[in-house]
């Protein structure tokens, strides 16, 4: 490819969802920051969410500090009026919602006659629930527009499931079934819904385990390396500009851990 082919390939990139407004949940750090600073890498103005103020503002003052745009606002996505807030706050300022990326997440590892209700309810209502009420709340905006994309971040536990795992394991293979229905009845109006299933990605929630269990890891996974928040912002990435007769979908990013 010439110098100038690649030049205009950058700018068409550049540009590729310009004057859209994306909402990424849980994006202060991590996978949901990578998706974040993909989109906005595109053209788009993506508002950074995440449980406290001070994590979406770090979130959102790295991307702003690379020039691009963002905006920044606190959501507890298993609040209802928090979730209103912001969908309220991100309207009032943009006027369109036009991707939402339910990223948010959390564990509570145990197994599963040692699990709690207490920590079972717990990642049911982030995991999952909260997919529900985000969406709910955001795709009625996109609806009036007939256009919308939306990512939900699943996981290969939710289709092969793990020992340890029942509550995470209920909650992602819940987003993909959500997922699906979400495609099927908005596929009329012009709004796509797909899922990523990433497999081991190096982000801080990873990073606690001990060395010879992400050894442990390594040796299942063909590619020999554990997956970088970048690799699961290019599917996102996919999914809210290349992917316009794509719905329903997963796409698994794991290495070939599970084929």
């Amino acid at each position: 490819m010439s110098t100038q082919t690649l030049t205009e390939a950058k700018m068409s990139h550049h540009d590729l969802l310009k004057d859209q407004v994306a909402i990424v949940t849980g994006s202060g750090r991590g996978i949901g920051l990578a998706i974040a600073k993909k989109l906005a890498g595109a053209g788009a103005a993506v508002i950074i969410t995440d449980i406290t103020q001070e994590s979406a503002d770090s979130g959102a003052n790295e991307i702003a500090s690379s020039g691009l745009k963002s905006f920044s606002t606190v959501c507890n996505v298993t609040d209802p009026e928090s979730i209103e807030k912001m969908t309220s706050t991100v309207m009032e300022k943009y006027s369109r919602i036009d991707i939402l990326v339910n990223n948010a997440g959390i564990t509570k590892d145990t197994l599963f006659m040692r699990m709690k209700l207490e920590e079972w309810n717990a990642v049911i209502e982030t995991n999952l629930t909260s997919v529900f009420k985000v969406t709910q709340s955001v795709i009625k905006n996109m609806s009036k527009a007939n256009y919308g994309r939306v990512v939900n971040i699943a996981s290969v536990i939710g289709l092969h499931g793990n020992f340890g795992q029942a509550n995470y394991a209920a909650s992602k293979a819940g987003v993909i079934a959500l997922t699906k229905t979400l495609a099927k009845e908005y596929a009329s109006k012009n709004i796509t819904c797909n899922a990523i299933a990433p497999g081991f990605i190096d982000t801080p929630m990873t990073q606690k385990l001990k060395p010879e269990i992400k050894d442990k890891y390594l040796e299942f996974i063909p590619l020999k390396r554990f997956g970088q928040p970048e690799d699961v912002a290019e599917a996102a990435f996919y999914f809210c500009t290349g992917g316009s007769y794509v719905t329903g979908q997963v796409i698994v990013v794991d290495g070939g851990m599970f084929m």
